[in-house]
């Protein structure tokens, strides 16, 4: 090898050259196939993920399609199909509305919950939570998200619906802190009716025929005015214990026929207890009635009421009243005692409006204190209400009334026992301009049916009201 020639050498310099070219092209040809190898890899992961994606994205969007046509019960039942979706940001947050719209507020939180701790900023998400904990009793972490929602200066719809909330949360809380509130009330009117007269002079009566009712009982319109006040305050005393007492007033001064003004005056008082899903009330109230300033009848009451929430969406109740009626001067011959038991069912709906119903029904005895049973009777009513909220803002409602009074023995007067048929529907509607200061106006419309021609009457009321909350 030493004695090699100057030629040979180049020639093995030469030879290891190209094998170094070669090994070097095979190193990177091997790096290559090992990065062409990686990246199929990626593309095939970043498919795999948006293939997944998708799949997450497709149920959120249709429980999303459904909450945006207001079926809620639908998003919901669609969100349980998938719970494999569960912990996905944007399934939580859609499925979370959907439960809680469709009464199913625990889960809704829950996923709700889940949703905000990675995105905590979002606005929405602490509103539909704030929501939640409030549908399921959670007044203090409710209150706690409404106003972190409010802090963002949302628009001034999400606010007057955050502030009824408020209000309830502050209803509720009477439940273990001392609570009270007052309110003024100024409004004007037009009563076709104000004296509950016949419709005209001339009547035909059981045993009399035709006879002209004096002027006095022929029915008078007239405008009026109308101020109420009243203040309320609850204090509890022992867990779930609690006193509550109120005091209201009200004076409505008539246009002309000033001897129909009236002056009503009303104190409560009592206890309630609060157990669970039970609200137990037992209280006793005093009512003064005053006609052209003058004392024309006191009401003397015990009432016991009993209230059961069966769900978040439903309620029943059932009551027991007992009170005597006192009347001066030379109507004290109608003083009488009344006494009546009855039921109501109350029911909300998840929908636009947030609609909530309320069905009534009562029966009660009020026996003569005079030994006059042609004034003693049975009272069998019957009420429907629907309320509801269809703009920020704005509360409606609208309901219907049915009373029948059988009297227990003929009028002395016509020979004839006297039976009334009492119907009545009310609309009414309202605006709140802030929290404590609302306009309302109200519509009545009601007839009196009787087999006694004297006690028909007809009577349609419209008045505008302004109230002032003191909360």
């Amino acid at each position: 090898m030493l004695n090699e020639s100057p030629k040979t050498r180049r020639r093995f310099a030469q030879l290891a050259s190209i094998r170094l070219r070669q090994r070097r092209l095979g190193r990177m040809i091997s790096t290559k196939k090992i990065y062409m190898r990686a990246l199929r890899g990626i593309t095939l992961a970043l498919c795999a993920l948006a293939s997944a994606g998708s799949l997450f994205a497709a149920p959120a969007d249709d429980i999303k399609a459904l909450l945006d046509k207001g079926d809620a019960k639908a998003a919901y039942e669609l969100g349980k199909k998938h719970p494999d979706q569960l912990g996905s940001p944007v399934f939580d947050f859609y499925f979370g509305v959907a439960a809680i719209d469709s009464g199913r507020a625990g889960e809704g939180v829950l996923a709700l919950e889940r949703y905000i701790a990675n995105f905590p900023d979002n606005v929405q998400a602490r509103l539909e939570l704030a929501r939640g904990y409030f549908i399921l009793g959670e007044d203090a972490r409710a209150r706690e998200e409404f106003s972190a929602v409010l802090k963002a200066q949302p628009p001034a719809a999400v606010v007057a619906n955050i502030e009824r909330y408020f209000d309830a949360i502050r209803a509720r809380e009477s439940a273990y802190r001392t609570t009270a509130g007052a309110f003024l009330e100024f409004g004007l009117g037009y009563d076709s009716n104000i004296n509950g007269g016949v419709s005209s002079a001339n009547i035909i009566l059981p045993n009399l025929g035709l006879v002209t009712v004096v002027p006095a009982g022929v029915k008078i319109g007239s405008s009026f005015a109308q101020a109420t006040a009243g203040a309320q305050i609850t204090h509890p005393i022992a867990p779930g214990v609690a006193l509550f007492g109120s005091l209201n007033a009200d004076f409505k001064i008539h246009n002309i026929h000033q001897e129909f003004d009236q002056g009503n005056l009303g104190i409560t008082g009592g206890v309630s207890y609060l157990r669970e899903n039970d609200l137990l009330r037992a209280g006793i109230s005093f009512n003064t009635l005053d006609v052209d300033y003058n004392r024309f009848r006191d009401v003397t009451g015990l009432t016991g009421e009993w209230i059961r929430q069966l769900d978040e969406l439903q309620a029943v109740s059932g009551f027991l009243q007992y009170a005597t009626l006192d009347y001066a001067g030379a109507n004290d011959v109608r003083d009488s005692r009344l006494s009546g038991i009855g039921a109501g069912y109350r029911r909300a709906f998840i929908g636009p409006g947030r609609p909530l119903l309320s069905l009534s029904a009562s029966y009660a005895q009020e026996d003569n204190r005079r030994g006059r049973d042609d004034l003693a009777r049975d009272l069998w009513s019957l009420r429907a209400a629907v309320g509801a909220t269809p703009a920020p803002r704005w509360a409606v409602s609208a309901g219907a009334t049915f009373q029948l009074s059988d009297y227990d023995a003929q009028d002395p007067l016509f020979t004839t026992t006297r039976r009334d048929k009492y119907y009545a529907a009310d609309v009414t509607a309202s605006y709140a301009f802030t929290r404590n200061f609302s306009v309302r106006g109200e519509l009545l419309f009601s007839r009196n049916e009787s087999n006694i021609a004297l006690y028909e009457y007809k009577r349609e009321v419209a008045a505008v009201k302004a109230r002032y909350e003191f909360k």
